[in-house]
């Protein structure tokens, strides 16, 4: 199995990512040069939690996002239901705590953490506001919620440049590095797939969550979404 379909079936999903889990974090920063590093230090600061706030890092794949919080001195955990993703990320990230889990069913108690994330994994979830209801449930009260993923560009003649690129450049890019590059041929249809910025800031009003705002960075490539728990 090298990739997934829009239906999300967590088996092919986990299945995909253990495919091209050796050369993910390469595969990320020839698709964004210079970029994923912006976008996860935007993401610690979306937190906005004191040093030493516990904090949920899901989908976290190799636990180069983890580290990052870590190190911005957050006490974090990476989960994710990839084997070979978290196999890969214990090689790698001698710092980081890796949990097995699921997304539609973490294995943690309510109120465990003051906050969690997803960096570009919600998006991989079959049922993504179950997966959001799991973020808020595992978090205290007041705790916040943020999300990092893949939007909509706000620019209208931008966004069919950026398309072409995604059903373009970036499988081209995979034929010629990644182990399985069909798996990207998915990540572009799964970015198209997805959501606007709106529709995902009415998904957490809906569940709940308030103060809810979001963040576009990169004209909306990339949006950021955070939300605080209820009690």
């Amino acid at each position: 199995m090298s990739r997934a379909d829009l239906d999300k079936k967590p088996y092919d999903v986990a299945g995909m990512f253990d495919s091209i889990a050796g050369r993910y974090d390469l595969m990320n920063a020839l698709m964004a040069p210079g970029q994923v590093t912006r976008w996860r230090r935007a993401t610690v600061d979306a937190l906005d939690l004191p040093a030493g706030s516990r904090v949920l890092d899901l989908a976290a794949g190799t636990g180069t996002s983890t580290a990052a919080l870590i190190d911005a001195g957050l006490r974090a955990i990476a989960c994710d239901f990839s084997l070979g993703m978290m196999t890969e990320g214990r090689r790698r990230q001698a710092t980081v705590p890796f949990v097995g889990g699921d997304a539609q069913n973490l294995p943690f108690a309510d109120d465990s953490f003051d906050g969690a994330v997803i960096s570009f994994g919600l998006r991989n979830v079959q049922d993504p506001r179950r997966g959001i209801a799991e973020m808020a449930r595992v978090v205290r009260p007041g705790g916040v919620v943020v999300v990092c993923e893949f939007s909509t560009p706000t620019n209208r003649a931008f966004r069919s440049v950026y398309s072409n690129y995604l059903v373009r450049a970036i499988p081209a890019v995979a034929r010629r590095v990644a182990a399985s590059p069909d798996a990207y041929d998915y990540l572009a249809e799964s970015i198209l797939s997805w959501p606007d910025q709106h529709e995902l800031r009415a998904w957490f009003e809906g569940l709940g969550l308030g103060t809810t705002q979001y963040r576009n960075l990169n004209g909306g490539i990339v949006a950021l979404h955070r939300g605080v728990v209820g009690s």
